[in-house]
């Protein structure tokens, strides 16, 4: 039986089908999304969507969905389904008997005596789609038609009916070469048997993706129909279609999707899905290893990045080398916004918690040291002499980062043009890793016999934690101010908080901590994840929904996240040690049910501050797997110590 599995009754309603979304990614940047019903919600859904290098690695869908149709004693039965406002047409949906996920995606549709299994699978590493299709049953001859819906157009896009399309077609072994505009990739179409080409170009307009109606933005798109493929197929025979940016050798094409599925792994426990999920934002580019932050839409952001890469690596598959190597690239790539071109104000600090996971899981301190260390002294002098652009050292140790109209910390929506919470003064999260890099730094330089510099960055170590106290400390409250700005103390009850009670060097005293932690447990943590506000506040927003405006003042006036989860499961572990871990395993096994829903196998971005605590956001966010896995690793850690 299957790990994941979902209602076989329930599969003909759209109203369950069109909110469960698959997602599988060829490690290469490149990926497969759509939706249980096979119908597009959103214009980033589609068969085969990759970034092309011609257009400066932008994703592009260039296959958005093939409709299938059986045929018996000249009666059509479409498979297909897509939206056109309203009606739904073909209705192909309601022939679905069954839906799996485990290694790879399944479809089994029933019509007429027929039954008609579809198995989906990206090739690893390379930009090519296969698709295997078996008819399980068949009482009388029966053709199979397939015909592509093509778009060749940036995922933030939607194509329109044009006359500058390209209607030809290039003629290769058992199939067809198309490409619609001029700078793209041909994309090749062929099948693993003898088939028939029918040239039919045609628009199919107006086809409608309700997520975006949804969201108040544009929803309707014209896709390209060039023509569909015909071939007979008899009970028990297994045909393999392929979509591939280079021409693919037919008679190979059943050993090439054999071989794929060998390498896949199983679903078959929480830990497991979460573990495919997190290799899925792991990418190989050349020299460079990357983390796409999101799917279907975000695409490499240097925090999301470092925040990710202990949970996607460390917590996941004990896999250091992606580890080191996604660091090597971040260092090749981004060393001056690590050093001093960055307006973001805490993201070359999130460097030395990441390499600090790292060590924690290795014992290499010295080697960190020996490779990196240049680089954090670079960090960590760019901070003190001021030469950050919106950053500088007070004489009290503290970091105080303030540059009009830009927001410099994770909380950067704007609404416009203005950031809707931009936080200027000492942040209490920047100041926080700020220390935590200072005493990281120290330790790492003594232990590896540099003195001096430990010598040289004691005075400040101590003048943090003579004023963050004094800077942070609200008279009369158990919680910690926000931001001390201009105007004084922000006393919102905000997350950022935590970090000074969960990072391996606090200024805090344990009193403190447990203050801290039980306003956070309060007001802020939900069954999904923490609030980015109290919804006692009167800019709270318990809902994330509506048009772009709503939704980014929502984002992060309530929003619950899941990676900042871990922070707090690590921070009541540092303080109260195995009591805690009973509660720990239910906040995580609570996301179990999440794995069903939104993006089947991985967790969404964000979800509601208020119950029911629905997903919004990147259907498969990187940070937020990350944040599980680690949450799970911490808990696996305390339960090995009671042994």
């Amino acid at each position: 039986m299957a790990y994941l599995e979902f209602n076989k009754k329930e599969l003909v309603n759209l109203e369950y089908s069109l909110k469960r979304e698959y997602l599988s990614t060829n490690h290469a940047g490149g990926y497969l999304n759509t939706t249980i019903a096979g119908c597009n919600t959103r214009k980033y859904h589609g068969l085969l969507v990759l970034p092309l290098e011609q257009f400066n690695n932008e994703k592009h869908v260039l296959l958005s969905s093939l409709d299938e149709t059986l045929i018996q004693h000249g009666k059509e039965f479409n498979l297909g389904i897509h939206c056109y406002g309203e009606v739904y047409e073909p209705r192909g949906h309601k022939y679905i008997t069954n839906f799996e996920i485990d290694k790879v995606v399944a479809v089994t549709y029933a019509v007429g005596g027929m039954v008609l299994r579809k198995v989906m699978i990206l090739s690893n590493r390379e930009e090519h789609l296969l698709i295997r299709y078996t008819l399980l049953e068949a009482h009388s001859p029966t053709t199979l038609r397939l015909k592509p819906f093509l778009a060749f157009r940036n995922i933030h896009s939607l194509s329109k009916a044009n006359n500058s399309v390209n209607r030809k077609y290039r003629e290769i072994e058992k199939g067809r070469s198309f490409c619609l505009y001029q700078g793209f990739p041909e994309l090749n179409l062929q099948l693993s048997t003898k088939n028939e080409f029918i040239s039919n170009p045609d628009w199919y307009y107006n086809i409608e993706y309700k997520e975006e109606s949804r969201r108040v933005l544009e929803s309707r798109e014209d896709l390209f129909v060039p023509g569909y493929f015909e071939m007979p197929i008899k009970k028990g025979q297994t045909i393999i279609f392929s979509a591939s940016v280079k021409e693919e050798n037919p008679s190979l094409l059943n050993r090439k999707f054999e071989k794929n599925l060998t390498e896949k792994n199983h679903r078959d426990s929480f830990a497991s899905c979460l573990k495919i999920s997190a290799s899925q934002f792991v990418t190989k580019r050349g020299e460079d290893t990357l983390i796409f932050a999101g799917y279907p839409w975000l695409d490499q952001k240097l925090r999301d990045t470092l925040l990710a890469l202990p949970g996607l690596t460390i917590s996941s598959y004990c896999d250091k080398k992606t580890f080191l190597d996604t660091i090597d690239t971040i260092v090749r790539k981004n060393r001056d916004k690590l050093t001093k071109k960055s307006s973001e104000t805490d993201v070359p600090l999130w460097f030395f918690w990441a390499l600090q996971q790292y060590i924690e899981h290795t014992g290499e301190d010295k080697a960190i040291w020996k490779r990196y260390g240049g680089v954090l002294k670079d960090i960590l002098n760019s901070y003190r002499d001021g030469s950050r652009i919106n950053v500088n050292m007070h004489e009290n140790g503290l970091l105080w980062g303030e540059e009009r109209g830009v927001a410099l910390t994770w909380m950067d929506a704007y609404a416009y043009g203005e950031p809707i919470t931009e936080r200027a003064g000492y942040q209490i999260e920047i100041n926080s890793l700020w220390y935590n890099a200072i005493c990281c730094s120290m330790e790492l330089a003594s232990k590896s016999g540099d003195a001096e510099f430990a010598e040289d960055w004691d005075y400040i170590k101590q003048n943090i934690e003579r004023n963050f106290i004094r800077a942070f400390k609200i008279e009369e409250k158990d919680h910690l101010a926000d931001y001390v700005g201009p105007e004084g103390q922000n006393k919102f009850t905000r997350p950022n908080q935590l970090f000074a009670c969960s990072l391996k060097y606090s200024p805090l005293d344990e009193e403190t901590k447990a203050k801290v932690l039980k306003s956070i447990k309060k007001e802020l943590l939900t069954v999904r994840g923490i609030r980015t506000l109290s919804p006692k506040n009167p800019l709270y927003k318990g809902e994330y929904d509506g048009d772009q405006v709503t939704r980014d003042m929502a984002y992060h006036q309530g929003t619950a996240r899941v990676w900042l989860l871990s922070f707090y499961i690590d921070a009541m572990f540092k303080l109260y040690g195995a009591s805690f871990l009973i509660k720990a395993q239910e906040l995580v096994e609570a996301f179990e049910e999440e794995l069903s829903l939104h993006c089947i196998g991985s967790i969404s971005e964000v979800f509601d501050g208020d119950p029911p605590h629905q997903p919004h956001g990147c259907t498969s966010y990187s940070v937020s797997v990350a944040s599980l896995l680690t949450s799970m690793r911490l808990i696996e850690n305390y339960k090995n110590s009671e042994l």
